[in-house]
């Protein structure tokens, strides 16, 4: 499981530092690719084998499916933490989540998010009060 809120930085290879809390998880491998709201996301590769389990159910005969597999294969990146437990983050990648030199990484539950500082500001921000309403949706009757 992965939680917390990290701030590494990316070197001018565009390689990130694994947080030390995750690295063990992923020592083995792990794919970053595209997140929803310009983030990055990264998961161990047994985790994103059943999230591709999942998909192989979903029905390709739907637009929806078709586009969401396409765009989260198509920037899908498989890497090897290094000894220091740097991953390269890929320039298209890098690209779409805004990705300079400072970085914000999060554990969010199985997967790890990769935001730009300001993006991911602006994100909690709007979403401080909606976590507490949504808490009524997420877990009913408790």
């Amino acid at each position: 499981m992965f939680f917390g809120t990290y701030t590494p930085k990316l070197d001018e290879k565009g390689r990130l530092f694994l947080p030390a809390k995750f690295r063990d998880e992923l020592t083995e491998g792990l794919v970053v690719t595209r997140g929803q709201e310009r983030c990055l996301t990264v998961w161990s590769m047994e985790d994103f084998a059943k999230l591709t389990d999942r998909l192989r159910e979903a029905p390709v005969t739907q637009k929806n499916t078709r586009d969401y597999v396409r765009m989260l294969f198509a920037a899908a990146s498989q890497e090897v933490p290094d000894k220091q437990g740097r991953i390269n983050i890929p320039a298209p990648l890098r690209e779409y989540a805004s990705l300079r030199k400072e970085c914000v990484v999060i554990g969010s539950m199985n997967r790890i998010e990769i935001w730009d500082p300001t993006a991911w500001a602006t994100y909690s921000e709007e979403q401080e009060q909606k976590f507490s309403e949504l808490s009524d949706e997420v877990f009913p009757g408790i």
